[in-house]
C-alpha cells in the first residue's frame, strides 16, 4: 500500500512538472526588409511572446552568416510577457536577403527558426535613380 502510494506521489509530481513549460509564439516568423538602400538602416526586430507558463529564457540566438548579427532578449520573459529580437544586417552586402536566424530557449520544440529577406540595392542605384 504504501509502495503505491509513493508511486503514485511521484507520478502525479512528474505529470505537473512535464505541463509546466515556457513557450514562444513570434508575431512573424519571416521579416521582410523590402528593398533598402546601401548602407542603409539593417535593424529589424522580431517580437516573440512567452504564451506558457514558466518563464521563457532565450539561451542564444544564431545566424547563419556573420552578416546577420542577432541580439537576444537578456532577461527571462514572464509568461503573457512580450520580448524583442533584434536583427542587424549588413547592408553594405549587395544582393538579395535570404538568412535564418536560429533561436535556442527552453521553450517547448527548441530550437526555434526565424527569417529576414529582402533586397539591398547597389550603392549607385539611388543616384541612377534620381536622374
Amino acid at each position: 500500500m504504501m509502495k503505491n502510494l509513493i508511486a503514485f506521489a511521484v507520478l502525479l509530481f512528474v505529470g505537473i512538472a512535464v505541463q509546466a513549460q515556457a513557450k514562444i509564439e513570434f508575431k512573424e516568423e519571416t521579416v521582410d526588409y523590402g528593398e533598402v538602400e546601401y548602407g542603409g538602416d539593417g535593424v529589424r526586430t522580431f517580437e516573440l511572446t512567452n504564451t506558457g507558463n514558466e518563464p521563457l529564457v532565450i539561451e542564444k540566438a544564431t545566424a547563419t552568416c556573420g552578416c546577420t548579427v542577432p541580439e537576444k532578449p537578456e532577461e527571462p520573459i514572464a509568461p503573457g510577457e512580450t520580448g524583442i529580437l533584434k536583427v542587424k544586417y549588413n547592408t553594405k552586402k549587395v544582393g538579395y536577403i535570404r538568412k535564418t536566424i536560429t533561436v535556442y530557449s527552453n521553450a517547448e520544440g527548441s530550437p526555434h527558426a526565424v527569417k529576414i529577406k529582402g533586397k539591398v540595392l547597389a550603392q549607385d542605384t539611388k543616384s541612377v535613380l534620381e536622374k
